[in-house]
């Protein structure tokens, strides 16, 4: 489906249904193509700490020293699941 930038932003909500039900959405400005919505791809357990591990690197990475309480909040909610 294509849509224009304008028409996307009046039925974004219908088009994120959409996409999470798997179709892809080509948006437009100016009649050329900008933006692609598209679903993203169901993650397992795995995936899921895959992405933990990364968020860990990239804070270490960009670190300015004092932590932020996002540590404490994913310790919480991994505590939680088990």
């Amino acid at each position: 489906m294509i849509k224009s930038l304008r028409e996307s932003k009046a039925t974004l909500s219908a088009l994120v249904e959409r996409a999470a039900r798997g179709e892809e959405t080509v948006i437009t400005v100016r009649g050329r193509p900008r933006a692609r919505l598209c679903p993203i791809p169901m993650q397992t357990s795995s995936g899921h700490r895959t992405w933990a591990r990364q968020l860990r690197e990239i804070r270490e990475k960009y670190s300015v020293g004092k932590r932020d309480s996002g540590q404490a909040i994913m310790d919480a909610l991994r505590d939680e699941r088990t």
